[in-house]
């Protein structure tokens, strides 16, 4: 894995008593399944920045590398 892909991967963090222990960007309140969820509806990068200031441009990045990793870890163990 790429240094970079590291780095972003760092940004996603799961905490026990925060939000229920879900992926969160950075650990804000902020959960990874929620972005994906606002790109699904068709919002483009520049508009979940623009309606929530708190995301970074790399926390994008980080939830779609690390969707694919996890689609990639289930289909190893069907």
């Amino acid at each position: 894995m790429a240094r970079e892909q590291i780095k972003l991967f760092d940004r996603i963090i799961s905490t026990d008593g925060l939000m229920g222990g879900r992926p969160t960007i950075r650990g804000l309140r902020f959960p990874v399944s929620d972005v994906l969820e606002l790109l699904a509806s068709g919002m483009s990068e520049e508009q979940i920045l623009e309606e929530h200031p708190i995301l970074e441009k790399e926390d994008i990045r980080a939830v779609l590398l690390y969707s694919a990793q996890k689609v990639d870890e289930d289909l190893m163990y069907e």
